[in-house]
């Protein structure tokens, strides 16, 4: 592993100010500084050498209590940085309110790995792509210009959706699809003071430079995020399909939240994972839905919509239908819930 300088800051604005001293125009994953939470992300590819930050900044010790706090109320949902994957899985206010949520943390990773990794570190955790683990192959996201080594080789578990020339790689979060669903926003603090950013704006599409991944500078912390109330959140649930029912990334997953009058759709809010470079919203499936029964065809017009832009490659075509018929029966398991 490369030295670094490990700084354990005591506050926000301490974490903010050391991280501002060493912030460069490289975007956060090729900065000087880095945070570190739960580790499981950034310390595995600090190990392959894929990551080398001069300065590690642990956000454990940070004192604000709001950032390990989740409260539940009538505008939403506020789930702190800092809280742990398998502490808001198990949340009994999330279970029943948000099942959506509750789902994708509880199929996301092992249980070990569930209670060590933050919120905040999920939704910003790097793709799984083993051309840019193996840093022996041309990665345009680790090295800009290298080229892609994915788009020749082997592609089963690549992005059909969101794709560029210059990058394949699948975001393999599980966690962000409920939040992008749910029209989630994230809360941040950097060197120029606070903001807030809609989810769906946080992740950029690769286009010509894939190593940019976020929309946030290198000293900006994840503090908070923030999903609001909606009729559909109660009826919302999340489906994972993958190669083995233990511990694996999504080959297809779908997280659908519906708001119905009988079996009518009065609003469909659906995302998509396991096919796409970013967090996938699928408005056009949505827009097909509304003020539709929900049957069969419906949800199969849907899925349709959803992958009309798809672009395979050699292996991963077989996406596209299992993407599809992941879909359909999301859709057609949340309008049989019971809520």
């Amino acid at each position: 592993m490369h030295p670094f300088v490990y700084e354990r800051p005591a506050s926000l604005s301490a974490a903010v100010a050391v991280a501002s001293r060493s912030a460069t125009r490289h975007p956060p994953t090729q900065a000087p500084a880095q945070f570190i939470a739960g580790g499981t992300n950034l310390a595995d590819y600090m190990k392959l050498g894929v990551a080398r930050p001069e300065r590690l900044l642990d956000l454990n010790g940070l004192s604000e209590p709001a950032l390990r706090r989740i409260e539940t109320g009538g505008e939403g949902l506020r789930l702190g940085a800092l809280v742990r994957m398998g502490d808001a899985a198990e949340n009994a206010e999330i279970k029943r309110r948000y099942p959506v949520i509750a789902e994708s943390l509880q199929l996301a990773a092992s249980g070990q790995l569930r209670n060590m990794a933050s919120l905040a570190g999920n939704i910003l955790q790097r793709t799984r792509c083993e051309y840019f683990r193996e840093t022996s192959w041309p990665c345009n996201k680790r090295e800009p210009g290298s080229g892609c080594a994915a788009m020749e080789g082997f592609n089963r578990q690549h992005a059909v959706l969101g794709t560029s020339e210059n990058c394949i790689a699948t975001y393999h979060g599980d966690f962000a699809q409920a939040l992008i669903a749910l029209d989630a926003t994230v809360h941040v603090q950097g060197h120029n003071g606070r903001r807030k950013i809609p989810f769906a704006s946080l992740h950029r599409l690769p286009e010509d430079s894939p190593h940019i991944e976020t929309d946030l500078a290198p000293d900006e912390i994840v503090t908070a995020i923030e999903v609001p109330a909606g009729a559909w959140t109660r009826r919302s649930r999340y489906l994972k399909i993958r190669d083995r029912q233990s511990y694996a990334f999504a080959l297809a997953s779908a997280a659908v939240a519906l708001d119905l009058d009988g079996e009518t759709v009065n609003e469909a809010r659906i995302a998509l994972g396991g096919v796409a470079t970013v967090p996938w919203r699928a408005r056009a499936a949505e827009e097909i839905l509304r003020g539709k029964v929900l049957d069969e065809a419906a949800a199969a017009e849907a899925a349709e919509a959803a992958f009309a832009e798809a672009q395979p490659r050699r292996h991963n075509a077989f996406k596209i239908e299992l993407g599809k018929r992941t879909l359909i029966r999301g859709l057609l398991e949340t309008r049989d819930m019971k809520v």
